[in-house]
């Protein structure tokens, strides 16, 4: 499993917000200016994760973004299901129709299986408050 600069990013962003926005709307320039990440990829992201219920966007002015929940509410596997769209080490425990012919007599499955369940339990046990400054 690789975390790719998406997810990476986007546990960043709401960490940020998370902080500054002291309950708010906050514009992105500032988080892109502390984060140091272009502008132009954080709206990519911050558009995935006003999809995907973690952020409300707001239009205009004084337009912005804000966590749609508590920062106590949003897991890192949240996070990252929403940008990765798994985390799953190997790609025949992915979540789709693709499933490994050799599945069913695989000696290796159960480990990965495994490796699976202790990453989507330590993500799902951690959230944006854990990474917070306090």
């Amino acid at each position: 499993m690789l975390i790719s600069t998406k997810g990476r990013y986007a546990i960043r962003i709401l960490v940020d917000i998370a902080e500054n926005s002291k309950g708010g709307v906050i514009s992105l320039s500032g988080v892109s200016e502390r984060q140091e990440i272009s502008s132009k990829y954080m709206e990519i992201i911050a558009h995935m994760l006003v999809d995907g219920g973690i952020l409300v966007g707001f239009r205009g002015k004084n337009g912005g973004y804000k966590l749609a929940k508590a920062p106590e509410e949003i897991s890192i596997l949240e996070v990252l299901e929403l940008t990765e769209g798994t985390v799953a080490p190997v790609h025949c425990l992915e979540k789709c129709d693709n499933v490994c012919p050799k599945k069913a007599t695989c000696r290796t499955v159960g480990m990965w299986t495994e490796v699976g369940t202790l990453i989507s339990e330590y993500f799902g046990s951690k959230t944006i408050r854990d990474l917070m400054k306090v």
